[in-house]
């Protein structure tokens, strides 16, 4: 299993928008850039807290189990899952089982910082 990192991110006020930033503790470029406050506002749903936590404590062994233990449509969890991977959150196993292939779904990061500079 991969080192969990710290992740920050830093959001700038401007007058006309706002621009957030993610970057790696390492000091790395920045690996996203959005300037729609809809796309942070996605990002920090109830919905994905609800799989990280459930990700952290049950340790689901598919994304077919996680959607089963969240009570939600395998489809609705598996884009949210890919929009936390995007994010870096998260990462992916490849599992093969009896010969089924499945991804289980383990964090990436241990924390978020989030700043605003303003």
């Amino acid at each position: 299993m991969a080192k969990l990192k710290a992740k920050t991110l830093t959001i700038s006020i401007t007058p006309t928008k706002f621009t957030s930033l993610f970057n790696r503790l390492r000091g790395e470029k920045p690996n996203y850039e959005s300037s729609e406050i809809a796309e942070l506002r996605s990002l920090l749903s109830n919905e994905k807290a609800r799989i990280l936590y459930t990700i952290k404590n049950n340790k689901p062994s598919s994304i077919y189990n996680l959607s089963n233990l969240l009570k939600r449509d395998f489809k609705s969890v598996r884009n949210d899952l890919l929009s936390l991977e995007k994010f870096g959150f998260i990462s992916f196993e490849k599992n093969i089982n009896k010969g089924r292939k499945s991804l289980k779904p383990v964090l990436a990061i241990s924390s978020l910082n989030i700043n605003f500079e303003i």
